[in-house]
């Protein structure tokens, strides 16, 4: 079993990063073969390699075998709709606590980039249920889920949520949607109370719609932040900033409902 963990087998997720890091993501199978400008690489002659080998296609151009990154399969992730960079990604599963057997709901499924994240941080015991109003963009974001083996823990839902989710009790709930401040009574209905609601917009305008809608539905500890990532180049004589980096792509907001006690509220001796 060891060795199998130190070794690409078939049917295992795998990237091929070539020269200038030109790289490949596909699923290892017997008899397929990976077809580049750089040559062709046989899935046969890959099997069974030890992850991270230096590899060569046909023509001897060398790539580097490796298990891929959740951020990567996000970046290859095939889109209609612009998607979650893995920057934000990695600090809204923090940020609401996402973790292993819980029960997710997503609003604004698009391609299904945060669904993905969503699913790989809930593992096999726990489940997303994600709610999309365009079935041409649910479709891909089906097709991509599948084509990452993650299907089993996603349900899919075509629905307006205007009408509310039908789940109960659940752990957490994101929204990628452009007037989340209409929904917030039925955030409230579906989420446990002190769980978690996350969204990101991309405007302070309607930043300033959500925050009173969160408050009348009794929100508490909200937070209103932004990620920046900046990339150094790795050359220890010259080491400088890159020339480009990844900066503004949304505003997070973070929030919990509670419940707060009754005013005046009074315990009578018994």
């Amino acid at each position: 079993m060891e060795n199998e963990q130190l070794t690409a087998q078939a049917g295992d997720l795998a990237q091929l990063v070539g020269l200038s890091h030109k790289n490949f993501i596909l699923r290892l199978t017997p008899g397929e073969q990976l077809q580049t400008h750089r040559g062709v690489l046989y899935h046969n002659d890959l099997i069974g390699k030890l992850w991270g080998s230096e590899v060569f296609s046909h023509l001897g151009n060398p790539f580097f075998l490796l298990q891929p990154a959740l951020g990567e399969l996000i970046r290859e992730i095939r889109r209609t709709t612009q998607i979650l960079y893995p920057k934000d990604i990695g600090f809204i599963l923090i940020t609401m606590g996402i973790g292993s057997g819980q029960h997710v709901l997503e609003a604004g499924t698009g391609s299904g980039a945060m669904t993905t994240a969503l699913a790989f941080a809930v593992g096999p015991q726990g489940h997303i249920t994600t709610y999309e109003m365009r079935p041409d963009i649910q479709q891909l974001a089906q097709k991509n889920l599948a084509r990452l083996g993650l299907s089993d823990r996603v349900t899919f839902k075509l629905a307006n949520i205007e009408s509310g989710f039908d789940e109960r009790g659940t752990d957490a709930l994101f929204m990628d949607i452009p007037n989340p401040e209409d929904y917030i009574p039925q955030v409230r209905a579906a989420l446990k109370p002190g769980g978690f609601f996350g969204c990101i917009l991309p405007t302070l305008n309607q930043i300033t719609r959500l925050l009173p809608a969160l408050h009348r539905e009794n929100f508490a500890f909200i937070e209103v932040c932004e990620t920046i990532l900046r990339y150094y180049k790795p050359v220890a004589e010259r080491i400088r900033p890159t020339d480009r980096m990844v900066a503004h792509t949304g505003y997070l907001i973070f929030a919990r409902p509670i419940i707060p006690a009754k005013v005046n509220q009074r315990i009578e001796p018994v």
